[in-house]
């Protein structure tokens, strides 16, 4: 006798097999965002290499919220007040931060300043205007040498 399959009966089975894949699909999906991610969150943070080990002018902390407004602040005394060579200034930051090869801190998805920016959906426009690399004529400073 020919077995008779009702309509209900292949919905049912459609519906089984999509709960299957669902069962493997899920996990691997978990797996696959989880992949690179830290322990504190889901999205992995920007690989950054930070070329000089002194001591910044703030905490790291600090720094991530505040450089804005640091600098910022920084650039209204230059432009109003002739005020140069601080520590918060463009320059200094350049200085300890530019990856030793390049003498930048952008061009590349390592470099300090691009690296965050780029990871945070934040255009630079600092370099708009100014130059990214060492200064060699700073003091102390040369293209090319360890901060």
């Amino acid at each position: 006798m020919m077995s008779m399959r009702t309509p209900a009966s292949r919905q049912g089975r459609g519906l089984a097999w999509r709960l299957l894949a669902l069962t493997f699909a899920l996990p691997a999906t978990m797996l696959a965002a989880s992949a690179g991610a830290d322990e504190t969150g889901r999205t992995p943070k920007p690989t950054i290499v930070i070329e000089s080990r002194e001591h910044c002018v703030a905490p790291p902390e600090q720094m991530r919220r505040e450089h804005p407004d640091m600098l910022r602040h920084q650039r209204d005394r230059t432009v109003h007040r002739g005020e140069r060579g601080m520590k918060v200034s463009l320059n200094a930051c350049i200085g300890c931060h530019a990856d030793r090869h390049t003498g930048s801190v952008i061009g590349s998805e390592h470099a300090f300043c691009q690296g965050c920016h780029s990871y945070a959906a934040v255009h630079i426009d600092c370099f708009d205007c100014h130059q990214s690399t060492v200064r060699p004529s700073a003091p102390g400073l040369a293209l090319g040498a360890s901060p």
